[in-house]
C-alpha cells in the first residue's frame, strides 16, 4: 500500500505543487502524494514552466486549502512542510499516525530579478526539490 503524503507551503503554489510533482513522478510506486497551501493562491506560471521543461505538466493543478485536507479527514503517513520554518509553525496538526517534516525551500514568488533570472532562479528551485525527493525515497521508501 503506497504511503500518503501532503506538501504543505503558504500558497500552494510552487514549491509544495513540485515537490507532489516529483514525488508521484519518481517514487510514484512507493507513495501518493498531495499539496496543500496555509491560504491558496494562483499556481506559479514560473513553477508550470520549469516543471513542463522536464516533461511534467502541473497546470491542470488547482491550489487547494491545508485545512479543507485536514477537515477531510484524510490520514497521511507523511506531511511537509516546503515553506519558511515561520509559516511552518502555523501548519495544523493531522490526525492518525503522521511524521511531520519541515524542508525549507526558497518562494519563487518573492524571487526579484528579470523574467529570465527569476526563471534561472526556480530551475534551481526545482532541482533543489529534486534532490531531496530523491534522497528522503531512497531513505524512507524501502
Amino acid at each position: 500500500m503506497k504511503k500518503k503524503v501532503l506538501f504543505v507551503c503558504v500558497h500552494n503554489s510552487a514549491r509544495s505543487q513540485m515537490a507532489e510533482a516529483w514525488l508521484n513522478y519518481l517514487c510514484g510506486e512507493q507513495f501518493e502524494a498531495e499539496s496543500a497551501g496555509l491560504s491558496p493562491g494562483q499556481l506559479n506560471p514560473l513553477a508550470v514552466q520549469v516543471m513542463r521543461e522536464v516533461g511534467i505538466d502541473i497546470s491542470h493543478k488547482q491550489p487547494q486549502a491545508v485545512f479543507d485536507c485536514v477537515k477531510s479527514g484524510k490520514l497521511y503517513a507523511f506531511v511537509v512542510t516546503v515553506c519558511d520554518e515561520s509559516s511552518a509553525e502555523r501548519c495544523p496538526i493531522f490526525a492518525g499516525v503522521t511524521q511531520r517534516l519541515h524542508w525549507g525551500f526558497p518562494d519563487p514568488a518573492a524571487l526579484l530579478g528579470t523574467e529570465e533570472e527569476k526563471l534561472a532562479k526556480t530551475r534551481e528551485i526545482r532541482e533543489m526539490i529534486k534532490v531531496k525527493i530523491l534522497e528522503w525515497c531512497q531513505q524512507v521508501g524501502k
